[in-house]
Parts: C-alpha cells; sequence; structure tokens
C-alpha cells in the first residue's frame, strides 16, 4: 500500500481547521493537496480522534494479515486436494 504524504496527526489537524471556520480551498492550496483528497478525508477520518484513527490503522493491518493468512492456508487446502484427487 502507497504511503501517504501526511500523518494521521496531520490529517486530524486539518480537518480540525475546517471545523473552525477556514475554507476547504484555502487548506487545500495551504497544504498542496486537493478538493477530493480532503473530502476522502473528511468521509474515513470525520469525527474521528487520534487514538481512534489509531485503533482503526491496527485493526485494518490485523485484517490485511488474516486475510494473506487465510489466502496461504486456501492454496495449501487445494493443493492438498489436487494430490488426494490425482489418479496414480
Amino acid at each position: 500500500m502507497k504511503q501517504g504524504k501526511y500523518s494521521e496527526e496531520q490529517i486530524v489537524k486539518i480537518l480540525k481547521e475546517a471545523d473552525a471556520g477556514v475554507k476547504v480551498s484555502d487548506l487545500c492550496r495551504k497544504y498542496g493537496f486537493s478538493d477530493a483528497t480532503y473530502y476522502n478525508w473528511k468521509a474515513k477520518y470525520g469525527g474521528m480522534g487520534l487514538s481512534e484513527i489509531k485503533r482503526l490503522r491496527q485493526l485494518e493491518d490485523e485484517n490485511r494479515r488474516l486475510k494473506q493468512i487465510v489466502a496461504d492456508l486456501t492454496l495449501d487446502n487445494q493443493a492438498l486436494k489436487a494430490v488426494v484427487t490425482k489418479n496414480f
């Protein structure tokens, strides 16, 4: 996965600035990101605190690892089934 330019702390800070009344276009110009990026951040992180965002990141990493484990076990299972069903 591509590493973002901004950390969670920076994203929370930017979203709080927008909540305080700063225009989105001004924030985009100041920090150098697009309107679409702001709205994606707002959809994903809106209303969250920093601790909640860190927990979300941990859960996403754990989910990714578990999916990888399931994929590996499924491949092993299919390979074993192919060996068992093969006629000798």
